[in-house]
């Protein structure tokens, strides 16, 4: 078969896959311009409702209305209200996540909040020694905190090095270089019993997948709103407190806002009911009120019909990469199982960083983390299949 004509079938099979895809039609309600942006694995595209929003937040609510705000547009509910918003995208019920902070600071809440849960005597932390870097530096510092010894094991080693001293396992749920899955529900159930505590970060499965938080019995799990969530740069993060270890959960970080009387100013410290306990201080509400904006994109849209766009995409990402680029050029680390893919697929290449310099300059947006991995990310609400088949096509050439 000859060159062009592999490139005129894959890009056929793509107007099919597009003429099919029940979520095309979301793709609209970003702003986006004529390249290909796979990138939404570190900030998602701009939903076109946020800038309105955030005009009306910043003229009238705050402009016009100024204090009133906090009750009369609803800002002091915010973290609560937004939380209720996020938690059937990650299966939780409402009630269980609070949005606010960081999710440095909610991981350091967390993984502190999880050892405080579990019975004296068990002095250990294990933790995912392949996660994303501020996650390890925060579970040192909680570790040395509490008086525990941190113990960094790969996901899979997690089951074997489980015992009677284990206090809190912290793990992310998709690996942020390789975009592997890690099997969140045998994990959970093997923490649980060896009678420790489950956190789970969500940063880079939210928004692309089925994450299940109350079916598996998840402890705490924490997440940013800015990759799959398209929040908006910097935008705040969330805490999920499982609802029967809510009266238990006690903060690192009691702030004003976690207090059950807020406007008391009393002396001592008395936690709110509830997820407000994962409150801190006072919410970002320009932010905040920017992610409620963006959220709406996600009315009618089931998650499991983003699973399954998201694995059509890679798996067709995959099938074009292996058709157009030179063989032995690049190297999948992404399993090619569905049960191990998150929503990115993670070439290793030679000259990774020159590539995707190359590449952002012809208009297709990965991105590239050293030594030599080119990450492409792909969120299912408005990146489509003609979009891989050229994001592939341009690869080949640059690698020619």
């Amino acid at each position: 078969m000859s060159e062009r004509l592999g490139f005129e079938q894959l890009a056929f099979k793509a107007k099919e896959l597009d003429g099919g895809d029940e979520l095309a039609c979301k793709r609209a309600q970003f702003l986006l311009d004529d390249g290909v942006y796979l990138d939404g694995n570190s900030l998602g595209a701009l939903p076109r409702s946020v800038p309105g929003h955030v005009e009306d937040v910043v003229r009238r609510q705050w402009g016009a209305l100024r204090i009133r705000s906090w009750d009369e547009s609803g800002w002091w509910t915010a973290p609560e209200r937004i939380g209720d918003l996020i938690a059937p995208l990650v299966g939780a019920a409402a009630g269980q996540i609070v949005v606010g902070d960081s999710t440095s600071v909610n991981v350091f809440k967390a993984l502190v909040g999880a050892v405080r849960l579990v019975d004296g005597g068990r002095d250990e932390i294990l933790v995912d020694a392949t996660t994303f870097p501020t996650d390890g530096y925060i579970a040192e510092s909680a570790a040395r905190l509490t008086g525990h010894t941190l113990r960094p094991v790969t996901p899979g080693e997690v089951p074997a090095a489980l015992s009677e001293r284990t206090a809190a396992v912290l793990l992310n749920h998709v690996d942020y270089r390789t975009g592997r899955l890690h099997d969140l529900p045998s994990l959970t159930a093997a923490v649980h019993a060896a009678g420790a505590i489950a956190v789970w970060d969500l940063c880079h499965s939210a928004g692309a997948l089925p994450v299940g938080l109350d079916e598996h019995g998840v402890d705490l799990a924490v997440g940013c709103t800015y990759k799959y969530l398209n929040g908006g740069p910097g935008s705040p993060a969330y805490l999920y407190v499982r609802r029967g270890l809510q009266d238990r959960f006690d903060s690192p970080l009691p702030g004003w806002n976690s207090h059950a009387e807020p406007f008391g100013m009393r002396d001592t410290y008395e936690p709110a009911s509830g997820a407000r306990r994962g409150r801190v201080g006072t919410p970002d509400i320009l932010s905040m009120l920017a992610l409620e904006a963006a959220l709406e994109v996600w009315d009618g849209v089931p998650v499991e019909a983003v699973r399954a766009k998201s694995l059509a995409l890679t798996d067709f990402f995959l099938e074009c990469v292996a058709a157009y680029v030179p063989e032995g050029r690049v190297e999948s680390l992404t399993p090619p199982r569905h049960e191990e893919r998150g929503s990115q697929v993670a070439l290793r290449c030679e000259d990774a960083g020159e590539v995707m310099a190359r590449l952002i300059g012809r208009g297709i947006v990965g991105d590239f983390r050293r030594p030599d991995v080119l990450r492409f990310g792909f969120t299912p609400l408005y990146v489509g299949f003609a979009d891989v088949e050229r994001a592939a096509r341009v690869l080949a050439e640059e690698l020619r």
